[in-house]
């Protein structure tokens, strides 16, 4: 019966994600990154201060866009003791960058260094391109 209750469960969730929205060629894309361990959640929240309603990735239109993401991460150590559990930490990041193109893949990668989360933007080039330039932290 447990077994039964998961699986349940687990294909409702699974049923209430929609699958994300075909590409617009006419607009750039881009997709979310967390290349170090710790991170548990980078997700859109703002375009030109303009809350978004899908956080799974950006589209914009050509030209100049400050993107606001919300990164959460766990910061590990710290303690006196050997079971210190970890610290989760709650930061919005802002990066601008003025020559988005159409029909180009970005990629916005988050990590955090102990307390200290950064943000890069990088093209399909592999080239960093913007980073961020401002964070706000929830304790």
């Amino acid at each position: 019966m447990r077994r039964l209750t998961l699986l349940l469960a687990a294909s409702v969730v699974a049923g209430c994600q929609s699958p994300m929205p075909a590409v617009d060629p006419t607009m750039a894309w881009v997709d979310f990154a967390m290349p170090t361990p710790g991170g548990k959640v980078l997700m859109a929240d703002r375009v030109d201060k303009q809350r978004m309603t899908d956080g799974r990735y950006f589209q914009v239109t050509p030209g100049s866009h400050e993107l606001r993401v919300r990164f959460d991460f766990e910061v590990f150590g710290g303690g006196q003791g050997m079971d210190t559990d970890p610290q989760e930490r709650l930061c919005y990041m802002t990066v601008r960058y003025d020559d988005f193109e159409a029909g180009q893949r970005y990629r916005l990668e988050a990590r955090s260094l102990a307390f200290t989360p950064s943000a890069r933007l990088i093209n399909r080039q592999g080239q960093i391109v913007a980073k961020e330039r401002q964070v706000n932290c929830v304790p």
